[in-house]
Order: C-alpha cells, then sequence, then structure tokens
C-alpha cells in the first residue's frame, strides 16, 4: 500500500478528504479504527486561526502542510497494527497523528492499549492527559467547592477526574441545553445560576463571558484555572471589581508541559500511563458524544466552523475493509 486517505483543511472554508502518500520508513502499518476531534484546538485550525508566531510549537506529529492552508492536523487515533513486528501485529494503539485512513510509522510512535480499554474509549487519551494536568495546576484539596464553566471533551474529563477526589464539591455550568443535559445524565450536579463563592473554577468554554464567570465566582485568593485557548481571538474581561482586591489568580494550564510540581518526578510517558489506566473505566464511554463516519469529516468540520454543532465530542469512526 502507498496512498492512504487523509482529511485536509485547504482553506478557512472548506475541508476534503484526499489521497495522501503513505511514509516510506515507518516500519508499521496501522489500520485507523477511530480517532477524536479535539473540538477546540482543531476548530481554531480549520479557521486558521493559529497565531503565525505560534505556528512551529502548534505543529503536532505527522501533520503536513502548514496552517496557513492546506494542513493535514489532528493528534489522537486508535488503530490496528496490520504490518510490522510480530508482537505488535493485530494490537490496539494509539497513536498522535491526524485523521487518516492507514498510516506507516515507526513503531516507538505507538502506545498499545490494554484489553480494558477500547479503541473507542482509546481515542481519550490525548485529552485525557490535558485534564490530569489541569487538576495537577490546580492543586484541588479535599472539600473543595469547585465550579467547571464549559462541559465539553475537555472540560467533562476534568469533571470526572474531579469527582473522584474524596469532598470535592463540584458544580457544573454550561449554556448549552444539550451538554447540561449530558452532565446530569452523568450525575454531575449543574446550576443555571451562578450563587456561591467557590474555591476554584476550571475554565473550558472558550469565551469571555465564561472565563468572566469563573473570575467573577471564586472567593477571595480564588483560583481560576484556564484550559482554553482562543487562537487569535480577542478576550474582553472585567477586572475593576473584586479581582485585584480580593487577589484572584488565572493560572493557564497546557499539556505540552509538565506542571512545575509533577517536573522532578514525572515525565510524560508516567503522565500516559495514568492515563490510560484511568481509560479502563467504562464510565469515560459516556465522554464519547458523537460518531462520525470517516467519510463525513468534510461536512463535520464545515458546520463546526459555523458553530452550528454542540455534542460533548466527536469520534470519526474508519471503515476499512
Amino acid at each position: 500500500m502507498h496512498e492512504a486517505e487523509a482529511l485536509w483543511h485547504t482553506s478557512k472554508q472548506n475541508s476534503e478528504i484526499r489521497n495522501t502518500p503513505l511514509s516510506d520508513d515507518g516500519d508499521c502499518l496501522v489500520k485507523s479504527l477511530f480517532s477524536l476531534v479535539s473540538t477546540g484546538t482543531e476548530r481554531l485550525v480549520a479557521n486558521g486561526q493559529v497565531p503565525p508566531p505560534l505556528y512551529e510549537s502548534m505543529r503536532v506529529p505527522f501533520m503536513e502542510g502548514s496552517f496557513g492552508f492546506p494542513v493535514k492536523y489532528g493528534y489522537s487515533l486508535v488503530g490496528e497494527v496490520v504490518e510490522g513486528a510480530e508482537s505488535l501485529v493485530g494490537k490496539h494503539v494509539h497513536l498522535l497523528h491526524p485523521h487518516q485512513n492507514y498510516c506507516r510509522v515507526q513503531a516507538d510512535a505507538l502506545t498499545v492499549l490494554p484489553e480494558e480499554v477500547s479503541p473507542a474509549r482509546g481515542v481519550l487519551l490525548s485529552n485525557m492527559e490535558t485534564a490530569l494536568n489541569a487538576i495537577w495546576d490546580s492543586e484541588v484539596s479535599i472539600g473543595d467547592r469547585v465550579l467547571l464553566v464549559g462541559f465539553g471533551i475537555i472540560g467533562s474529563l476534568t469533571a470526572r477526574l474531579l469527582r473522584g477526589i474524596a469532598g470535592v464539591e463540584l458544580w457544573v455550568f454550561d449554556k448549552n441545553p444539550g451538554r447540561i443535559q449530558a452532565a446530569q445524565e452523568m450525575g454531575f450536579q449543574t446550576v443555571d445560576r451562578l450563587r456561591y463563592d467557590f474555591d476554584l473554577a476550571f475554565h473550558c468554554s472558550s469565551s469571555s463571558n465564561g472565563l468572566q464567570a469563573c473570575i467573577d465566582h471564586v472567593a477571595f485568593e480564588g483560583k481560576i484555572i484556564e484550559l482554553s485557548w482562543y487562537g487569535e481571538s480577542s478576550v474582553n474581561l472585567k477586572l475593576g471589581s473584586t479581582f485585584h482586591q480580593e487577589r484572584k489568580q488565572v493560572i493557564s494550564s497546557q499539556v505540552s508541559t509538565l506542571p512545575p510540581s509533577r517536573r522532578a518526578r514525572w515525565d510524560f510517558e508516567r503522565r500516559k500511563v495514568l492515563g490510560i489506566d484511568l481509560l479502563k473505566d467504562k464510565a469515560f464511554d459516556d465522554h464519547l458524544g458523537e460518531i462520525v463516519p470517516f467519510a463525513k469529516t468534510p461536512e463535520l468540520f464545515r458546520n463546526l466552523r459555523q458553530g452550528s454543532l454542540s455534542a460533548l465530542s466527536w469520534v470519526i469512526e474508519y471503515d476499512n475493509h
């Protein structure tokens, strides 16, 4: 096999599936099963909203093209090894790769998934690591009252991890009725009006209003963990009320760097192993959102550009026979 089919963003308005040459130097051929659309980042990429100074730092493994278009982008794919070392053939593996139906890569780019982690659930691994980093950055503690604004894929995974911490009182806020319903069906407490002073807030809505709500509703010396990425969009905030007087903190959390409190003992591999272990819990199946056939991905991104979709997440399913 010399070619595969891959999703390319060809302009700010258009995405299409193109034939793409497979690499010649990979020793493993992977048949794709599922990949996850990391909605916040990938919508900005598809809209051409990556700031030029970040073009190099925002590159992901096996990306092709450039953020100025055309570009092949994505970073959480699960497939089955069909050619390669005997110990790998037939195994389900996770890799950082754009949306593509077959991939040829080196074996060291693959992470074998245990049998307890289904291929569909395995695509959550990259965003699970983002949620883990946010928990570490927050230094959340037993008994904290926590607000989470924005119940998308990152917010929902963060909420699931927070619920496992003893005594944490977690409230979820989202303006989208479908996402609030999803949170309630998962057993999370939701709120339609913010009344409390929280010890800590996690912001995952990628909106100025969402961040403002977090700032306004944490208590004295409260922390806001900012997980949203805005690309080239401006963020307008009102900081003239309690922000300075009450010594509130806005802390950026980003997955590409381990928090200072972990760097002496942790590395990316240890974090990944933890993420996989957590995904053995079948409860994370609830976070998979909508399944979209690979052939429909150009339409999916057309709707995402227009902001007309609001599922928890989108998982691409490949029909490779």
